[in-house]
């Protein structure tokens, strides 16, 4: 079971880095961090530090010049092109690979509030 992810260019690897963090990457890296847990190869790829990676992918390289970066994010599961433009929940990328989504814990409240 394999995941790869093309980002658009990020500023870091995550894209979890700058003043304001983007609530759709943050979900995405939780998703990729569960998945990891469950056996996943997950692999993610960012335009800004590694272009070569987008060349290098034929089915990348042919996608991003028929539509440019607006087709990314691209997601590649088990070696099939899985979802553009936009990145898929951790529910969807549970049901393509056949397993089971992991139950996340609530966080706990320490003040005690309600």
């Amino acid at each position: 079971m394999k995941i790869a992810i093309y980002d658009p260019p990020l500023c870091c690897s995550s894209g979890l880095c700058g003043p304001a963090l983007d609530p759709v990457l943050v979900k995405m890296n939780d998703a990729v961090m569960a998945l990891k847990k469950q056996g996943v190869e997950v692999e993610r790829y960012n335009l800004a530090q590694q272009p070569k990676s987008f060349m290098d992918n034929k089915s990348i390289a042919e996608l991003l010049h028929k539509n440019g970066k607006k087709i990314l994010p691209i997601t590649i599961v088990n070696s099939d092109v899985f979802r553009t433009g936009e990145y898929p929940s951790y529910e969807d990328l549970c049901k393509a690979l056949g397993i089971e989504p992991r139950e996340f814990r609530k966080p706990i409240n320490l003040l005690g509030t309600r």
